[in-house]
């Protein structure tokens, strides 16, 4: 006999940053899980110092960290986090990213810009990431930027669920707040039954956050209508749709987005907005000012726990969206 072999068996743990804790004990409760405990502090010039409680040689390590605000800060304590994971002697290092960091800076719109989403990606791998597991990707093709698997999970059972128990699907109808979302928009109606619009809008290329609406293709007079994107910023763009919306005789307007980012203006615009609910997941958390009875928020805590059961145990993570 030339070597040793073992009987161990495979063995997980899950870590977490400090972006978003709450998401992270709901993931790990569903997981029947502890979040492993980690020293982690910022010194007095901003650096951060990350270590682990408890020894993760051989084991599948599995970080979760949502990059909200401030987001830099975070996106860095996880790549330093990954870094620790590896030189800790972890068997396989998957990152869970629920909202990933500067999806939106997927391609160059004009000469001299930089692809930043694709720098997250090598980011990560090179930290030492073997997987990535995100929710709602801005756009499919970010997936090609990582070089090894990718698993995308989606929040759209979740959210269409939970719009179509609460209206009548007879008067619904799905609108897409731009030519991008038209074919998430459109698996909205294949699970709701619902006829399909669209809001045609052109956006300043020089200005960031300027939207102008211009009109709206499909039939919404006397409907109860739901905008789906998959991220709320400002909200600049989804109210000047939603307007459009009411001005061509819309009864109803329910908004639902996977990642509430909700920076700078949001709060007002998201306030004073005739729309009559604001549906989201707890990818990101919501900001206190923005506790308001029209926006609900519902957990991806199970869908991302089930994720990564099916990680863990060399299982399908498609097969929890066949029915997509």
């Amino acid at each position: 006999m030339t070597g040793i072999k073992t009987t161990g068996e495979k063995k997980m743990m899950f870590f977490s940053g400090r972006a978003h804790p709450e998401l992270a004990e709901e993931v790990a409760h569903e997981l029947g899980v502890g979040v492993v405990p980690t020293k982690a502090f910022d010194f007095a010039n901003g650096e951060i110092y990350v270590r682990y409680q408890e020894s993760a040689r051989g084991a599948d390590c599995f970080l979760i960290q949502s990059h909200t605000a401030p987001i830099n800060k975070w996106i860095m304590e996880q790549l330093i986090m990954i870094d620790a994971l590896k030189r800790a002697s972890a068997r396989s290092i998957t990152v869970i990213v629920p909202f990933y960091g500067y999806a939106r800076q997927d391609k160059k719109h004009r000469g001299r810009e930089p692809i930043s989403a694709r720098l997250i990606a090598d980011l990560m791998k090179t930290a030492g990431a073997d997987r990535i597991l995100a929710v709602d990707l801005h756009t499919d093709q970010i997936q090609g930027f990582f070089d090894g698997p990718v698993d995308h999970l989606f929040a759209l059972p979740l959210l269409a669920d939970y719009v179509g128990a609460k209206v009548d699907r007879q008067k619904l109808t799905v609108v897409s707040p731009d030519a991008g979302r038209v074919r998430v928009a459109d698996r909205w109606c294949d699970r709701l039954g619902a006829p399909l619009a669209i809001v045609h809008k052109r956006r300043d290329k020089d200005v960031a956050n300027q939207v102008t609406v211009h009109e709206v293709v499909g039939d919404v007079k006397g409907r109860i209508c739901v905008l789906v994107d998959d991220m709320i910023d400002t909200g600049g763009t989804i109210c000047a749709a939603a307007d459009a919306l009411f001005a061509h005789g819309a009864e109803d307007v329910i908004v639902t987005a996977t990642h509430g980012v909700l920076s700078g203006p949001a709060a007002d615009r998201l306030k004073n907005s005739k729309v009559s609910e604001f549906v989201f997941t707890n990818t990101l958390p919501t900001p206190n000012e923005l506790e308001l009875d029209k926006i609900t928020v519902l957990s991806i805590a199970p869908t991302i726990a089930r994720a990564v059961r099916e990680v863990f145990e060399d299982g399908s993570v498609t097969s929890l969206f066949d029915e997509q």
